[in-house]
């Protein structure tokens, strides 16, 4: 699903759960109609009890409350948290349990993140419902207000409705949105999603504006696994003279076999021109890409599992202002992290050589088999 591009909304760059989850929680306790949530990890703890303690009193203030969860991702929820969610009368579903009776249908997981709140408000990114997000993990989030909350909402409802979706919540109507009125603030954007190799609209907008960047093409994912194409279009970039530049997690990851399997590709980046910097202070979890004035803020990793088999969706903004807060918050964060250099990563001791050989065997077989 793509959204088209529409003037006259309002977007707020939230970097860090310390600033993010706050505005979270005071949307959800705002509430007054309607609250739509759709995250891949929800595990039960300090973070997730705090969840559901919002959501129930919304549903007990009389907030019509739906709650979509990916069947795996959520598999650490504990019984008791989702009967309080349904005690309290909040629409539970779950996107694609697994099933034994069919293997490969389980690859499919649903990896967007959003909350709508009053069909007037919406918030995505990279966040989850997991303790880790608090404070050890470093996560981006933008605040979405005006014409394009309407595609969010839609893409909601149709994967609510979806045939994969279970849950003793019955499906519902859906009416039509009441139109939602341009702000002043006029920022261009439009909501895009991604149903792995059904539909690649992120993939394709991605490699486009690539292709047409002028000055600059920063972009910040957790796990680096480009495919060729990608790796192609970022080495071309960098050799017609764009300002190309990876933000990258550095050794506090949650794989580090995946870190170890993307640096196979540093040494023909590094020789093209492009800038890698491992982020130091956190794992960072974000991501988000910059290329000239345009943004993309979301789920997607950019790697080979979002773009083949993964539910995505990201918020597209188009706007001088939206994209000078980007690039202040990727220098900050360019800062706070270690710079490869080439000669540097060239004299690097074999036994990174041989990580980065076996986990990249690994990831390529794994790939194969996708």
């Amino acid at each position: 699903m793509r959204g088209r591009w529409q003037g006259g909304n309002r977007f707020t760059l939230l970097p860090e759960g310390k600033r993010f989850l706050p505005e979270l929680f005071a949307a959800i306790e705002s509430a007054q109609r309607t609250l739509y949530l759709e995250l891949y990890l929800m595990e039960s703890g300090t973070l997730a009890t705090r969840m559901v303690d919002a959501l129930c009193a919304a549903a007990h203030r009389g907030v019509t409350v739906r709650v979509l969860l990916d069947g795996y991702g959520s598999m650490k929820l504990s019984h008791a948290d989702r009967q309080r969610l349904r005690d309290a009368g909040v629409a539970l579903r779950f996107f694609n349990p697994l099933s034994w009776h069919r293997l490969g249908g389980n690859l499919s997981r649903d990896h967007r993140k959003l909350l709508v709140v009053d069909d007037r408000l919406a918030f995505t990114g990279g966040f989850g419902a997991v303790d880790a997000f608090v404070d050890a993990w470093y996560e981006v989030a933008v605040r979405i207000e005006g014409p394009v909350v309407a595609d969010w909402i839609g893409l909601f409802a149709q994967l609510w409705e979806s045939p994969l979706t279970r849950g003793r919540a019955a499906r519902c109507r859906w009416p039509e949105p009441a139109p939602i009125a341009a702000l002043p603030d006029d920022m261009r954007g439009r909501m895009i999603s991604g149903r792995g190799h059904r539909y690649q609209a992120i993939r394709l907008s991605l490699h486009q504006r690539i292709a047409t960047a002028e000055r600059r093409l920063w972009l910040c994912t957790p796990y680096f696994m480009p495919t060729f194409s990608l790796r192609r279009r970022l080495v071309r970039a960098a050799r017609l003279g764009v300002d190309v530049r990876l933000l990258l997690p550095g050794s506090r990851h949650d794989h580090p076999g995946i870190r170890y399997a993307g640096q196979r590709f540093y040494a023909r980046l590094l020789r093209a021109g492009v800038r890698i910097y491992e982020f130091q202070p956190t794992f960072i979890h974000a991501k988000f890409v910059l290329a000239d004035d345009w943004t993309s803020i979301g789920s997607c990793n950019f790697d080979h599992w979002s773009l083949q088999w993964n539910l995505e969706a990201n918020q597209e903004v188009e706007d001088v202002r939206f994209a000078r807060d980007v690039a202040a918050l990727f220098e900050r964060n360019f800062a706070a992290s270690e710079e490869i250099h080439w000669a540097q990563w060239r004299r690097r001791p074999w036994m990174q050589r041989c990580r980065e050989w076996v986990f990249g065997t690994l990831n390529g077989w794994m790939t194969r088999l996708r």
